[in-house]
């Protein structure tokens, strides 16, 4: 058991980073974090090693904390939509002013560390339930169901959310990485 333990506790400053870039909230984050750790070990028999500790424990945290971002929907009072930021990117035809630059390749991107960190960079400055639904749905693969009643805002609204956040994280990545290259 000691060395189960030992092996869940050095996973602990990834779990907290996770969880961090998805609350926001230090405090969130920790509960999260401890609450993964407690049903872990809670749960040490059903651990059969065919996964890595990593991904299982990556796994019980995204329950964790779906269950706080319901606690925090439940005591939040709804939020008033602000305005769009972004129209300044598109013409009056609907195209873009300035067109996404090319990725030359993407899949070598998203390997390299510094990407994440560009992106988790850009994902810290968006609004935080703009940033939260845009880490539901791409991250998580909640539906538009589930994130409009988890963040208690309507279908549309829902759509403007991820819709803001595809296009600041777009700027934001052309400048801290593709335009960094």
């Amino acid at each position: 058991m000691d060395d189960f333990r030992s092996r869940i506790q050095r996973e602990r400053s990834y779990l907290l980073r996770y969880a961090s870039l998805q609350l926001r909230d230090a405090h969130a984050a920790e509960d999260a974090v401890q609450e993964t750790l407690v049903a872990a070990l809670a749960g040490e028999a059903s651990f059969q090693g065919r996964a890595n500790l990593r991904t299982w424990l990556t796994a019980i945290l995204k329950h964790k904390i779906i269950d706080s971002i319901r606690r925090q929907s439940r005591d939040a009072l709804p939020a008033g939509a602000d305005a769009d930021e972004l129209d300044a990117l598109f013409a009056a035809d609907g195209h873009w002013v300035d067109p996404p630059g090319a990725w030359s390749d993407p899949d070598a991107s998203l390997e390299q560390k510094r990407f994440f960190a560009a992106l988790e960079a850009c994902l810290e400055r968006l609004p935080q339930k703009t940033a939260q639904a845009f880490l539901m749905r791409e991250h998580l693969g909640l539906e538009t169901g589930e994130i409009c009643k988890e963040l208690a805002v309507t279908p549309t609204h829902c759509w403007v959310l991820l819709y803001r956040a595809r296009m600041a994280l777009r700027e934001c990545l052309e400048k801290e990485w593709f335009g960094k290259r």
